[in-house]
């Protein structure tokens, strides 16, 4: 493991600094003024206070004969008897937010991110620290969320596909099996062993492009070309679903990943395949503007309900549980990775019982 000085770096220092240099945090002036105005008016008030003490004392007759030692303790003690109630006062005023964040900073090292702490009214800096720390929570409490619902559906999806892979296996073990029976259990199985395996390079897949900010191995290539490509590739399905095809194609050369672009139409293609009917119709259009390449692909499919339109591109995520064999959830979660690494935009406009359409806009500043 590599010391974090390797990395040129030490905590509480700018990384961008040179060793011997060291980075002192800057006050701002009402901070410094409203410490400053603090102990100032507990110093005024403490000498106020011993002064109406000196004068209570007078009009009583106490001074008539003062001892020296005695009015001089006295006024010691009066006077640290008054610091001590109003600095306890104005130090819990100033020092309760910083209690209070460091108690719930022991909460987040307990593991416990579901925690807020109000906002306090005083300096602009105290306000900004429980502000931050209210964000950095929130976003801990949904980064821990989103680990375990990922952790959760990884381990459905492999159950799923490993106990059928075991219950095929199983099954043929059985002797008295016909030749037909051994025919489709072993197709069963290498089912199941595609599903596995796309399940383990979707997650591999999406994995790389969360880490990655920018686009690899750009190229030039033909944008509509590739898109006809891909409408071939899955010829099978929609010929047997007798789909009406409409596709309309800008000659159109575009600058980024081939292989990303790709998946992004063969997902988005695929899924208008999935859930659309026979003798249905998928438009695909591709156009070129000033400012974007723009890819639009409808279906007249099933639609989707408001719910699904807001959550189709969470990970694992799948409306129709009935059609879960056909997909793992992962794939528009690829797609919008992939726009996003582009600098581009999706959008979804869908209706139930009506269609989907999904329009891609592509910068063309990338060309």
């Amino acid at each position: 493991m590599r010391d974090r000085r390797d990395q040129g770096w030490r905590v509480g220092r700018d990384p961008r600094m040179p060793y011997g240099k060291r980075q002192r945090p800057k006050l701002s002036m009402r901070m410094v003024a409203a410490f400053s105005l603090t102990v100032f008016l507990i110093v005024s008030l403490t000498m106020v206070s011993i002064g109406v003490i000196v004068g209570i004392a007078n009009l009583l007759g106490l001074l008539d004969r003062p001892n020296p030692i005695i009015l001089v303790f006295g006024v010691l003690l009066a006077s640290t008897l008054m610091n001590t109630v109003f600095a306890h006062g104005a130090g819990s005023r100033f020092l309760s937010p910083i209690a209070q964040l460091n108690n719930a900073m022991e909460q987040i090292t307990r593991g416990n991110f579901d925690i807020h702490i109000p906002e306090h009214r005083g300096p602009r800096e105290v306000g900004e620290m429980t502000r931050n720390f209210n964000i950095m929570a929130q976003e801990l409490n949904n980064t821990q969320m989103l680990r375990n619902d990922f952790v959760s559906n990884v381990s459905h999806e492999f159950k799923t596909p490993l106990s059928s892979i075991e219950g095929y296996v199983t099954l043929l073990q059985d002797p008295s099996l016909s030749e037909e029976e051994k025919q489709a259990y072993i197709e069963k199985t290498l089912e199941s062993t595609k599903r596995l395996s796309s399940l383990v390079n979707n997650i591999l897949q999406l994995s790389r492009l969360e880490n990655q900010e920018i686009v690899p191995d750009q190229t030039m290539f033909s944008l509509d070309e590739q898109v006809r490509q891909i409408v071939l590739m899955s010829q099978n399905e929609w010929s047997d679903k007798k789909i009406n095809l409409e596709i309309d194609l800008e000659e159109v050369q575009y600058y980024g990943n081939s292989n990303f672009l790709a998946m992004v139409w063969q997902n988005i293609f695929n899924n208008a395949l999935k859930f659309i009917s026979n003798d249905g119709t998928i438009e695909i259009t591709l156009k070129k503007n000033e400012d974007y390449t723009v890819v639009s692909i409808a279906d007249d499919g099933i639609g989707m309900s408001p719910q699904t339109k807001r959550r189709i591109f969470e990970k694992f995520y799948q409306a129709d549980n009935s059609r879960a064999h056909e997909g793992n959830g992962l794939g528009l979660s690829l797609v919008k990775r992939i726009i996003d690494l582009h600098n581009g935009k999706i959008e979804v406009q869908s209706v139930e019982g009506v269609g989907t359409t999904f329009i891609i806009s592509l910068p063309n500043n990338a060309n």
